[in-house]
């Protein structure tokens, strides 16, 4: 049976998810069997495994780092917000329904048997779990029915390291308050502390860590300095997302949607020398870009009426009327085309209508119904003329994860990308003039498709492209995990990690 260690954290965003993943990688180039694990993971990023199933991308990059397959046993529930007071409730990779926060509370309990069933199943196949928190364990209005954080920790005998986060400010306040707030039981279970995101010299901090472990009692294991590495990130408090990057060689502008959703398709193209990624959500700030990517949403028709009252509709139309190359994946596929519908109101609310137009660009329509569509695909690129058709025949895979069906309007046919599937082929997305739209998550990820995107662009600006290579996107987030690795051995104490894992609670 597998040795549990668990990583809480004394607030959202304090590092946890790269954290737990530098330790699978560390573990695994030590040659342990080692799995991640999450109990209940709140998040829009979303993933679909080989057997159809949903799970959350932390998870999903916690494994690649620990070198195995994604499987929704490792993060059992997914809560993905519809509304700043309930979530679609996702258990065991599958829909369970839609839950405002109220009810959900009275109804996780019930979910503790599936977890511990997840768990065992990990742990019965692995050396070492690597468990990830949520949040604070420090939320005593939670506590009573907590199923993530120190209540986990007691179910699963998991001795917990806990995690600070410098670079906000006020980290001895945070780690200290947290045990404060703790259980006397549940301190005896944090075997250490963690001051994360550090800049500067250590030196000067030790004094502070001195006094930490006198008035706390518990030793700090380690400073994690602040690191810059590409790896990829949970949820909408992604520092991609609030960076305000200059505007490399390509400009990408990438619509920041209230609800955005799976931010990480985009990922690679920031991964090319001098091409930037800038999410915006303001008109002032789209600027002339030379590609507009629209990229997926939890809440369509929400935010599309947001994109419309924002401007950004607007600047997204007279782009495109310029021959400026728009993409579209997933929801923004559907903002494209000319028509929403929502008749059975999965996503239209008091004020969202249950009809929409929408931009008007692509020759479809969507409408919404009660399935979740869930599905990995591979195919190609099937448009033959235009922008897009300079990467007609690249081949790409990816998954759908969407609410509704997007059909032809007005008799137009579909072209632009043709998957393969259990059911045989079929077009999966459509291209008109420098538009295209897409439901597959991972589109950028193939070094065929991101290289000659990237190359299209330079040429278009009458820029050298001798010397661009295409990315090997697998192999370039392998070296991350590497050099996450590296850092973590550099400045956590592992043979005291190891110590914890071996003596336990």
């Amino acid at each position: 049976m597998a040795k549990p260690i668990m990583i809480q954290g004394t607030m959202s965003n304090a590092g946890k998810s790269i954290l737990a993943g530098g330790l699978c990688r560390v573990f695994r180039q030590d040659g342990y069997r080692t799995a991640p694990f999450k109990s209940q993971n709140m998040a829009l990023n979303s993933f679909i495994t080989e057997d159809g199933l949903e799970m959350g991308r932390a998870q999903v990059m916690q494994a690649e780092a620990a070198g195995i397959a994604p499987r929704v046993e490792m993060n059992p529930v997914l809560l993905k917000p519809t509304s700043d007071t309930g979530s679609q409730v996702i258990v065991n990779g599958k829909v369970r329904g839609v839950m405002p926060a109220k009810e959900y509370y009275a109804y996780k309990k019930q979910l503790i048997p599936e977890i511990l069933h997840a768990y065992e199943i990990l742990a019965g196949e692995h050396d070492i779990i690597v468990i990830e928190g949520a949040g604070s364990p420090a939320e005593i209005n939670l506590k009573q029915d907590d199923i993530v954080n120190m209540g986990l920790a007691k179910m699963l005998k998991a001795p917990v390291l806990l995690v600070g986060d410098i670079d906000r400010g006020g980290v001895f306040a945070q780690l200290a308050g947290t045990l404060l707030l703790l259980e006397e039981e549940e301190r005896k279970m944090v075997k250490g502390l963690v001051i994360n995101k550090f800049r500067g010299d250590v030196d000067i901090l030790k004094p502070g860590l001195r006094m930490l472990e006198e008035r706390t009692g518990c030793p700090v294991r380690g400073v994690i300095p602040y690191m810059y590495l590409d790896i990829d990130d949970e949820d909408s408090l992604s520092e991609r997302l609030q960076s305000r990057m200059q505007k490399g060689k390509i400009d990408i502008a990438a619509v920041r949607f209230p609800k955005i959703s799976n931010f990480t398709d985009l990922n690679v193209l920031s991964c090319y020398e001098g091409v930037s990624v800038r999410y915006v959500d303001r008109p002032g700030q789209f600027g002339d870009p030379d590609l507009v990517i629209l990229p997926g949403t939890k809440n369509t028709m929400a935010d599309l009426k947001w994109l419309k009252e924002s401007g950004l509709a607007g600047k997204i139309q007279q782009a495109a009327s310029r021959d400026v190359p728009v993409i579209g994946i997933c929801g923004g596929y559907q903002m494209l085309g000319k028509r929403l519908s929502d008749p059975q109101g999965m996503e239209a609310g008091d004020s969202v209508p249950v009809s929409m137009e929408g931009l008007g660009l692509l020759p479809v329509e969507t409408i919404f119904t009660g399935q979740k569509k869930r599905t990995r695909a591979e195919g190609f690129v099937s448009a033959s003329d235009g922008f897009w058709g300079g990467i007609g025949g690249c081949r790409l895979e990816g998954y759908e994860i969407h609410m509704g069906e997007t059909i032809s309007a007005g008799g137009a046919s579909f072209t632009g990308i043709r998957t393969m599937q259990e059911e045989g082929a079929r077009m999966e997305g459509c291209v008109q003039g420098s538009v295209c739209g897409t439901y597959l998550h991972g589109f950028f990820d193939s070094a065929e498709i991101s290289g000659k995107l990237v190359e299209l662009l330079m040429r278009r600006k009458g820029l050298q492209t001798e010397d661009l290579k295409a990315l090997d996107f697998k192999a370039y987030k392998e070296e991350q995990y590497d050099q996450l690795a590296k850092v973590i051995r550099e400045h956590l104490d592992m043979d005291a990690v190891y110590r914890i894992l071996e003596e336990g609670v």
